[in-house]
């Protein structure tokens, strides 16, 4: 029976569900690709033709390549770093191209989803690359609704099985922070990292705890805070940190511009870097190499990331096969002048001190 014009469109995945084959498989038939087996590809448009399956403009325009547009959506404000090389990544990925991208963000408002929905349904863009994403994306369902190919960069929560992602090896990057600071001589290493229900902060800490299990480091709850990651609220907690009976000799921190705060804090207390706290970072963004002492942190590839699901997402609107639909790019760590070996006994509070 097909549906009635009340309802709301098949998604390719709902269609795939329904014929028994892959969301790709569908798009391959939506993108009439020869690489389909015929009995395939008539079971795929006996269900489309029998639940009614139109193909709304933006597919025919990735079918036939007349949009050359894309999307860069950010789960959040533009206006840091880490949005900002992701972005870099993007439009070096599409520099050898003729395909555009725009900048969307609804910031919430009622007016701009209804414009960027429109934008849509008029077959506007090709594709879609998603900053800090999950599957209870405003942006990510719609993009699921109507078919339209996507590809997620830091995934902020879960995705579909078929969800398209890239990120970092964070976890390994966590735990080569940690293990890095152990080599040098650290046992009482604190960790403060971005928002706790972030699966790059989960990773992250899993690497860090890890690394201290496998030194045989007792892991010190009192140790771990969280923080957003921006500069002023890491400040706020790493002078909470600092208040402890017993203050850490180093600290691994969830991102270069926590560190930031962090620098801020220990030298309002006086706190020499790295002579008396070590401090490591993670993302190794421009100004990490000119903040002084000059920074040691984990590489985070955000560039490398853009450019890797530009690429994806191109293959997608061309209808061609992606080896798989999580990848991580790799997190080596880079040393500077913020860690050093412990000098000394830092077990005491200055602030306790006569």
């Amino acid at each position: 029976m097909a549906k009635s014009p009340e309802e709301p469109p098949l998604t390719m995945a709902q269609i795939a569900a329904v014929a028994g084959v892959s969301v790709a498989t569908v798009s391959k038939v939506i993108n009439q690709r020869t690489d389909v087996a015929p009995t395939t590809r008539e079971r795929v448009e006996r269900v489309m033709a029998e639940r009614g399956y139109m193909l709304n403009k933006a597919a025919r325009s990735l079918r036939k390549g007349n949009s050359g547009q894309i999307d860069f959506l950010v789960g959040q404000e533009l206006n840091s770093y880490y949005a900002f090389e992701i972005l870099r990544g993007v439009e070096e990925a599409l520099l050898p191209t003729e395909v555009r991208m725009v900048l969307a963000s609804t910031h919430a408002l009622r007016e701009r989803e209804q414009q960027w929905r429109q934008r849509l349904s008029e077959g506007a863009i090709d594709g879609a690359v998603l900053v800090l994403a999950d599957k209870r994306s405003l942006y990510l369902q719609e993009l699921t609704r109507r078919g339209i190919p996507f590809v997620v960069v830091d995934p902020f929560g879960e995705l579909g099985p078929e969800d398209l992602s890239v990120s970092a090896t964070n976890w390994s990057g966590g735990k080569l922070a940690t293990a890095y600071l152990l080599s040098l001589g650290h046992r009482r290493i604190a960790a403060l990292m971005g928002l706790p229900d972030h699966p790059c902060t989960q990773d992250r800490i899993a690497g860090y705890r890890h690394a201290l299990q496998e030194a045989g480091v007792p892991v010190d709850p009192a140790l771990i805070h969280f923080a957003n990651f921006h500069a002023e609220q890491a400040y706020q907690e790493m002078m909470q940190i600092l208040a402890l009976p017993e203050m850490p000799t180093a600290i691994f921190v969830g991102s270069d511009e926590q560190c930031l705060g962090v620098y801020r804090a220990l030298f309002e207390r006086g706190i020499a870097v790295p002579g008396a706290m070590s401090v490591i970072g993670f993302d190794n963004m421009p100004y990490a190499e000119w903040v002084t002492p000059a920074l040691t942190t984990i590489h985070q590839p955000l560039l490398e990331m853009g450019r890797v699901a530009t690429k994806l997402l191109l293959r997608l609107i061309a209808g061609e096969p992606v080896e798989s639909v999580r990848i991580e790019l790799a997190t080596p760590l880079i040393k500077r002048a913020s860690c050093a070996p412990p000098q000394g006994n830092l077990i005491s509070n200055p602030a306790s001190l006569p």
